[in-house]
């Protein structure tokens, strides 16, 4: 029999409606969202006939190319009477900034684990938040149709990684789903079934409802939407208290100081979108429409008896970038936003849904520092602003370090890597050499589980070391850990870079007669500048190349016989392995159509004066 309180909701027949609002976390890539599409298809929210294609939670195109989840997102389905209100969270320790927010608005969560791979350096990091929050687990293995799958030592892992986490009495004793969200069933045993049925059963049965606080009104901010009609939409869960269409209310701001406001409409989710209402009641998600100027976190409440809700800590940035204006030759060629305003408008509207982020300004208007989790973290917003016609030049990315106890101290992370046991001997060298330490070895299956302690520094650059190394095997997660001493001096890139000598279109002529000396980065007819990097020398050290020299025609000889060069093709890298590539004189310009790489200085004696200037000061 469900529970059912005089606070419920009434549904279209006037009878109360239950709620139970719950959030889905897990590792990238252990199906979170394949589960969200399958509880959509289930509870009838498309038609029969419908074409809705997979990972319907996946709006940006940013995140359906990937196959992440970047942005948290809300969805509300009714099931045997009962509101579900489900939140399909990223599993990336770099967006953990999205996640420790939207924990809030849940009562319990569903821990997504894969079959296989079992609890990852991520999953951890989003269980730790939502146990601290003593939201209601339910762990779901998934992916038990896999090859290799080993759901009963899986799940003594998961027992593990709880109690490791302090959980309670209560937290320990979760049930546990067995299933595929890509076949679409769910069991308490390993028995398949036709359907996911058990799996809503578990939730209606273990969540508990939200909990009822008369009083004045209490809601905070925990997500923002926005649109071009509306303007911003504050989303939040009301912790205490109703809500009504018309209120006036008190904007409680993070500085302490109160604003008077008034909400103009009122909306909550309703399947895949949103529904006007005129009141919504203590424990239920909703949309808040009319309040100017307020910031995620921030307390919507009564207007007599204002109260805030304690400001939810967000875990601290542990890298850095530049972001500056594209001074390159081809400046403003392809992009339709290019000046510093521009860039400083963009950088600090993201600061107001992108809580991790932290955007500081320079001394040169052109320059900003951008402060995030990660290289994924920083790079999306990149990704995102090149997609949205901004031009701009990123530098390398560094970590930030502390001061604690009057020693030098930087962020270590906690990387795992699961590989091939022919390839572990690689991966500990490869590890070794940017000082990280073993700290588990052990077998799962054909593969090899490894974990290392080591400084965010060492892991910039890794990942493509470690795919080449590995002929393209291993499987490599990290989380941040903990601030430690300073490591002292880990090896870069060993290997110089290929420099463009003038400006001019690259002929298949001279990069045929330069194949000996390095890869490159560049097709034939491609037009470049002096200073850009266009390839990977053979050796250590830098080499300026002339790549726009044309073949000499003469009475023997004919432009046609050019078509005989036989080129390697170029060497295609996505903007997170440009931001790993690079090393402190060099750059990247980001255009809507190109990604390059080039020295800071472009001009050669520029850099010859500046190596000077270093070495004298060293």
């Amino acid at each position: 029999m469900l529970r059912c309180e005089p606070w419920m909701i009434k549904g279209k027949d006037n009878k109360f409606m239950d709620i139970r609002n719950i959030a889905i976390i897990a590792h990238v890539d252990h199906g979170k969202t394949t589960l969200v599409d399958k509880i959509l298809h289930t509870t009838n929210v498309f038609r029969d006939n419908q074409e809705t294609g997979d990972l319907i939670m996946d709006s940006n195109d940013l995140e359906r190319e990937r196959g992440i989840t970047i942005l948290a997102k809300n969805v509300s389905v009714t099931y045997k009477g009962v509101k579900i209100n489900v939140i399909d969270t990223p599993g990336h320790a770099d967006f953990g900034g999205e996640v420790e927010r939207v924990l809030k608005m849940a009562d319990g969560v569903l821990l997504l684990v894969d079959a296989f791979e079992g609890p990852m350096p991520q999953t951890r990091f989003v269980l730790q938040k939502a146990l601290n929050l003593n939201l209601h687990p339910i762990v779901v293995i998934n992916k038990v149709d896999k090859p290799n799958c080993r759901p009963d030592e899986v799940h003594d892992a998961v027992f593990e990684l709880f109690f490791q986490l302090d959980a309670t009495e209560e937290q320990l004793n979760f049930p546990t789903i067995y299933g595929s969200s890509k076949q679409g069933w769910f069991n308490t045993t390993l028995e398949p079934t036709t359907d996911i049925t058990v799996l809503l059963d578990t939730i209606l049965e273990k969540v508990p409802a939200p909990t009822v606080v008369e009083g004045p009104l209490q809601l905070q901010i925990t997500s923002l939407d926005y649109s071009s009609f509306l303007g911003r939409i504050a989303i939040g869960k009301i912790t205490r208290g109703t809500i009504k269409e018309g209120q006036q209310i008190m904007l409680c701001k993070i500085d302490g100081t109160m604003q008077r406001s008034k909400v103009k409409e009122l909306y909550v989710f309703v399947d895949m979108g949103k529904k006007k209402v005129t009141e919504v009641q203590c424990g239920d998600i909703c949309a808040v429409v009319g309040i100017e100027g307020f910031q995620i976190g921030e307390t919507i409440a009564d207007f007599e008896n204002p109260e805030a809700v304690e400001i939810i800590p967000i875990d601290e940035p542990t890298m850095n970038m530049q972001f500056s204006i594209n001074n390159s030759p081809f400046f403003g060629k392809e992009g339709k936003f290019v000046t510093s305003r521009h860039l400083r408008d963009r950088l600090m509207k993201e600061l107001e849904k992108n809580l991790a982020l932290r955007v500081q300004e320079t001394d040169d208007a052109d320059k900003f520092m951008v402060y995030g989790r990660g290289i994924l973290h920083l790079s999306v917003l990149v990704e995102t602003m090149r997609r949205e016609g901004y031009e701009l030049t990123v530098g390398q990315p560094q970590v930030i370090t502390k001061e604690i106890n009057g020693k030098k101290c930087e962020p270590y992370e906690v990387l795992v890597v699961d590989v091939p046991a022919d390839f572990s001997g690689k991966v500990i060298d490869l590890v070794t050499q940017r000082k990280g330490e073993m700290l588990i070895m052990e077998t799962k299956g054909q593969m090899q589980h490894l974990e290392f302690d080591m400084p965010s520094r060492g892991l910039i650059g890794l990942r493509s070391q470690m795919l080449t190394g590995t002929q393209g095997e291993a499987v490599m997660a990290h989380r941040f850990s903990e601030y430690k001493p300073w490591k002292g001096f880990i090896p870069g890139r060993n290997n110089g870079v290929l420099i463009a000598k003038s400006a001019g279109k690259a002929t298949a002529y001279s990069i045929d007669k330069l194949q000996d000396r390095g890869s490159f980065f560049i097709d034939p007819g491609q037009e470049l500048y002096e200073g850009q990097i266009i390839g990977e020398h053979i050796k250590p050290g830098d080499l300026v190349v002339n790549t726009a020299e044309t073949k000499k025609l003469t009475n023997m000889r004919s432009s046609g016989t050019d078509d005989t060069s036989r080129i390697t093709p170029k060497i295609d890298f996505t903007l997170e392995e440009c931001m790993e590539y690079i090393q402190q004189d060099e750059c990247i310009e980001v255009t809507p159509k190109n990604i390059r790489l080039r020295k800071i200085a472009l001009n050669e004696e520029d850099r010859k004066k500046t190596q000077k200037m270093m070495k004298a000061d060293a």
